[in-house]
């Protein structure tokens, strides 16, 4: 997905709410504004949002000199959702489609994410994704490909979200292997992330030895390169995976909420749509 212009406000605000989750000072955040503003008109505005985020978020780093500006908030996340997960696990088990509400589940914890904005409403989340119908719907499409498939490569998004879909994807026949970044950025999950959320336990774990936001192919690790060349199946949660690799390829099943106007757009949904959207079927990346 291409950057548009209501982006950049965007980046501004991520960088300093950064600053502010590591408790940065008053001098390190004006510092961090400054520099970004500098930073943003030396970017290439044909770079995907994930792409200029992840300059952005580095720059963050080095300024207030911290490694993981959302460590703090990544392990809360985490342990609030595993209370939910036998909530969750009991919704799943006593559904009339158990497929699709642990689909809708996984989706709902798409809602904790740092990078729209410093706070969401995890039980709303829920309660709407239950309900709500899915804007663009190719749930059939995503259960008939796991259905002839031996192994699915889930690309995992925020941390805490794991546990959401660790609830999934307890649920499904194939081989998983989760997939997550290869170092601290925004709240994205890590090994140490998807540890703590027990997704060891029902998947193989990797990293695509990136610490960016999405899935920023050409960058990522040879042996994640291969994993993804020859999966079967591949599962993409979040917004960023979605700029990322969008449209992807008739393998690739992106799941997320639309919590960004501009996504939304980019969609052809509204704001806070739920999306079960499959890559188009014409070629691989």
């Amino acid at each position: 997905m291409k950057t548009y212009l209501e982006c950049y406000p965007c980046f501004l605000r991520q960088a300093l709410d950064a600053a502010e989750f590591a408790h940065a000072s008053d001098a390190e955040k004006t510092s961090v504004v400054q520099a970004t503003l500098a930073l943003l008109q030396t970017l290439d505005p044909q770079a995907t949002p994930p792409e200029i985020g992840d300059e952005i978020h580095r720059l963050v780093r080095a300024t207030i000199r911290h490694e993981d500006p959302y460590g703090e908030l990544k392990q809360a996340a985490t342990e609030a959702a595993l209370q939910l997960l036998p909530w969750m696990r009991s919704q799943i088990a006593h559904a009339p489609d158990p497929f699709e509400r642990a689909v809708r589940i996984a989706i709902a914890g798409n809602i904790i994410d740092f990078g729209p904005g410093a706070s969401y409403d995890l039980e709303r989340a829920l309660s709407e994704v239950t309900q709500k119908p899915c804007a663009i719907n190719d749930l059939e499409a995503l259960r008939g490909a796991l259905a002839n498939s031996e192994s699915v490569l889930y690309l995992a998004d925020n941390a805490g979200e794991t546990v959401f879909d660790r609830a999934l994807i307890e649920t499904l026949d194939s081989d998983v292997t989760y997939a997550v970044k290869g170092g601290a950025v925004l709240n994205d999950a890590t090994l140490d992330d998807a540890r703590d959320a027990g997704l060891g336990a029902c998947a193989t774990l990797m990293s695509t030895g990136l610490d960016a936001p999405g899935t920023i192919l050409k960058r990522t690790s040879a042996v994640f390169q291969r994993k993804y060349a020859e999966a079967e199946v591949i599962i993409a949660k979040g917004q960023a995976n979605y700029e990322t690799l969008s449209p992807g390829d008739a393998r690739v099943f992106f799941l997320l909420r639309a919590k960004c106007p501009v996504i939304a757009r980019d969609l052809g949904t509204e704001a806070g749509a739920i999306v079960v959207r499959q890559g188009d079927a014409g070629g691989r990346l």
